[in-house]
């Protein structure tokens, strides 16, 4: 049965709804293992590590969305790629995502870079891609990102998005991406000093 004009699509007013959830919580509880097998634990570490994630944020990201983490994707900011007569990332960055092994790694470049010149002389990204507009609507970036993920032939759960400023946190949650991290953290330095 579909909602009518007006509707919310809040919360059901039936009878039963919280005892239901209540043993939909209950049941999912049981059926998650208490323990991870430690082969299962060595596996995902060394994944997390060709990934160049920390095993804290690889799990977590594992644990919500139940799949694995396919691609990369940074912004220019993150990458440190703002100037347009110098679109090519500093030598740390670089060595970061030439160990990255078993994901795509993509990167979304904001006006007035071009996507072709840094894609050039950055050989170790995959894909280049120009980001979305600062006054796109929350749909425009939606199908925006959508399309760049599509294209790649990527479901958006298995892409996590890592960024500089709100604005790229607020792709992961457009995009439906897997999560958001912060450059610094992806990185392991702070990239604004």
């Amino acid at each position: 049965m579909t909602a009518g004009i007006g509707h919310n699509m809040g919360p059901t007013m039936e009878r039963g709804q919280k005892w239901r959830a209540f043993q939909w919580q209950k049941a999912r509880e049981a059926a998650m293992p208490k323990t991870i097998p430690l082969m299962v634990v060595k596996m995902r570490v060394a994944r997390a590590r060709a990934l160049g994630l920390d095993y804290k944020a690889y799990a977590a990201i594992r644990q919500a969305t139940g799949r694995d983490i396919l691609a990369l994707l940074f912004s220019s900011n993150a990458l440190r790629v703002v100037r347009a007569d110098a679109p090519q990332m500093p030598v740390h960055e670089a060595e970061v995502l030439n160990a990255v092994q078993g994901a795509q790694k993509l990167a979304l470049v904001h006006r007035p870079l071009a996507c072709d010149a840094v894609q050039a002389v950055n050989p170790v990204l995959d894909h280049v891609a120009l980001a979305p507009r600062f006054t796109d609507t929350w749909a425009e970036m939606r199908d925006h990102l959508s399309g760049v993920v599509q294209g790649r032939r990527l479901v958006s759960d298995q892409v996590l998005i890592i960024g500089d400023t709100g604005l790229e946190r607020d792709w992961s949650g457009a995009a439906k991406a897997a999560g958001y991290l912060e450059a610094t953290r992806y990185f392991g330095r702070d990239l604004r000093a």
